[in-house]
């Protein structure tokens, strides 16, 4: 303990995850542990009660239900949806937060899983009632139009916010440093224990990176999946064909100030491919790796933002090759 600080080490389920977290947080008194849980229980539960597909109750499934209109929505809702609907005008759709009900159909979602692809008509019908362009925004008010049949679907982007809030819990309760993990999205801020900047492995590549106040989110075709016939489709939906994304692209990470950016990024980087995907981090100055399958092997490759966000150009020699939870 240190200036008024010990280290403490929190661990939970939420958003149908895992989260942990290690900070250095005020040692005043004796439940600072359990005040900070509660705090990170009760942000977890708002994202749940709001953008959870599989509850019944929450905003997104009323919303999905809802006739043509108008809607306002809460705060937090409003700030996933906005940058859902950033990342899919940048792409040009090739990210949409629109897409349940094709998500529904390949079993990836609530409806439960498949084991084999659903029926061409049924994925024709269901991408004409799809499509980010349907929907619409009122920032005044926080609205969103709900055109008739519209799904909603947050869940690319929703455990990144959920990174983002806990980051906010413990920014409150004046926690200098620490590590967030959840459900594999990642932020950091300040210094390890050992008074060096936190460091982690990319799955799959191996490459060590220094996570310096800033957020981490990774997408891969290697999450969830299912294979009918010798072929594999993945969870990752391309929102322009409805289709499960195939290419050679195996996973991106992406780095950025905010996770819930990181986590759409990522994803939508990985929807647009080997070749695509690079050009468009490029093109708006991204942080980005991507791993792609070549010859039974991985190709690892990455923007010079990420280079320089991970420090892997001046990669101090004498830090401790350990992984995230050291």
């Amino acid at each position: 303990m240190t200036d008024g600080l010990e280290w403490i080490r929190l661990h939970g389920q939420s958003m149908g995850t895992t989260w942990t977290v290690k900070a250095n947080a005020p040692a005043a008194c004796t439940d600072t542990a359990q005040t900070i849980r509660s705090a990170i229980d009760s942000a977890l539960n708002t994202l749940i009660d709001q953008m959870s597909t599989w509850d019944n109750d929450s905003i997104i499934s009323r919303l999905n239900r809802a006739g043509t209109g108008w809607y306002q929505v809460d705060p937090e809702f409003w700030q996933v949806l906005t940058a859902a609907y950033e990342v899919a005008r940048l792409t040009d759709g090739a990210y949409d937060p629109t897409l349940q009900e094709l998500v529904n159909l390949w079993g990836f979602g609530p409806a439960g899983p498949r084991t084999a692809p659903p029926d061409p008509g049924q994925l024709r019908n269901a991408l004409l009632r799809s499509g980010w362009k349907k929907m619409a925004l009122h920032p005044a008010h926080r609205g969103v139009w709900q055109p008739g049949g519209l799904q909603f679907d947050l869940s690319s982007i929703a455990k990144g916010f959920g990174v983002d809030e806990i980051a906010r819990v413990l920014n409150i309760q004046g926690c200098p440093h620490y590590l967030i993990e959840l459900g594999g999205e990642l932020a950091a801020q300040g210094l390890a224990p050992d008074g060096y900047p936190w460091r982690l492995h990319i799955d799959l590549a191996g490459l060590p990176i220094n996570l310096v106040n800033q957020a981490v989110a990774t997408s891969g075709d290697y999450q969830r999946w299912f294979a009918y016939q010798g072929k594999r489709y993945a969870h990752t939906l391309d929102a322009r064909t409805g289709q499960p994304v195939q290419h050679n692209l195996a996973s991106v990470t992406v780095l950025h100030d905010h996770c819930v950016m990181a986590d759409a990024w990522a994803t939508a980087l990985l929807c647009l491919g080997p070749e695509h995907g690079p050009a468009m981090a490029e093109k708006h100055g991204l942080a980005a790796l991507f791993l792609e399958r070549e010859n039974e092997g991985l190709t690892v490759r990455h923007t010079p933002q990420f280079g320089h966000r991970a420090g892997l150009l001046a990669m101090p020699s004498d830090l401790p090759n350990d992984p995230v939870n050291r």
